[in-house]
């Protein structure tokens, strides 16, 4: 079997065509293969076949209650006695024959309109969680890309590295400070806190001529590199105890770790 028949075979347009779902092109394109290549052909009569096995065995038998109704309604004396002939009991078991089919095909039609309900449903959940899947991708890359933004600004030679260490107040505080004069930018690794009261906060600062700056608050749950406000000629960075959500006003006397940026 060539490659072109194969990729044919396997390109399922054969199903398609048999349950009537091919477009226009889709139709022509396969009745020219069925009647140019007998392996076509010979595997279109075997999901042919296949098919037929399936319907039959899903087939869904009528009720007995309604083919009993049938059977009362037509022999039911009619109101003008007619003398019956062979040609009457022949149609008479013709019309009980096709009745019966009629009711089979409506059930296999059911069933087949129930399975193609639950597929579209299946198919949706399916959708849907790709769609939640490129979504996380998405957030996941947005992840990557940061950590790689972060990773290329650490290792910019222009970066300069400051660990700042806790004081006897706060032994086992330790951050690590990253700025860049060059490009302006500061960061701060929180590597540990230590425990404060709920009513007190770490609130780091940046100390000009004269005058304390507040670069924002750390927190434990901060335990990665995040951004700092980048600050001009600061002279030095300070951690202080202040009270819960910050101090507008450095609390010197609360401090519990500093570092020289000159």
């Amino acid at each position: 079997m060539n490659e072109k028949i194969n990729t044919f075979l396997n390109s399922g347009l054969l199903e398609k065509y048999l349950l009537g779902n091919t477009t226009s092109a889709e139709t022509e394109k396969v009745e020219t293969y069925i009647s140019k290549y007998p392996e076509v052909q010979n595997t279109y009569n075997t999901l042919q076949h296949n098919l037929e096995i399936v319907a039959k065995s899903n087939a869904v038998e009528a009720p007995k209650s309604i083919l009993n109704n049938i059977l009362e309604e037509l022999d039911e004396k009619p109101v003008v006695k007619l003398k019956t002939s062979y040609r009457s009991k022949k149609w008479y078991r013709f019309s009980v024959a096709a009745s019966i089919a009629a009711l089979i095909f409506a059930g296999t039609s059911y069933l087949f309109y129930t399975q193609n309900q639950k597929l579209s449903e299946e198919n949706q959940v399916v959708v849907d969680e790709i769609f939640d899947l490129r979504s996380d991708i998405a957030k996941n890359n947005k992840m990557l890309d940061d950590v790689m933004r972060q990773l290329l600004k650490l290792n910019n030679p222009e970066t300069e590295k400051y660990i700042i260490k806790g004081n006897e107040r706060a032994k086992d505080l330790k951050t690590v400070a990253y700025i860049n004069p060059k490009e302006k930018t500061s960061m701060i690794d929180v590597v540990s806190l230590p425990q404060l009261p709920e009513e007190q906060c770490y609130q780091i600062w940046a100390e000009l001529q004269g005058k304390m700056v507040s670069l924002g608050i750390l927190s434990e749950a901060d335990r990665q590199l995040k951004s700092l406000p980048y600050t001009e000629d600061a002279l030095a960075l300070k951690i202080t105890i202040e009270p819960k959500g910050g101090n507008s006003v450095a609390s010197v006397e609360n401090s519990v770790a500093q570092v020289s940026l000159h």
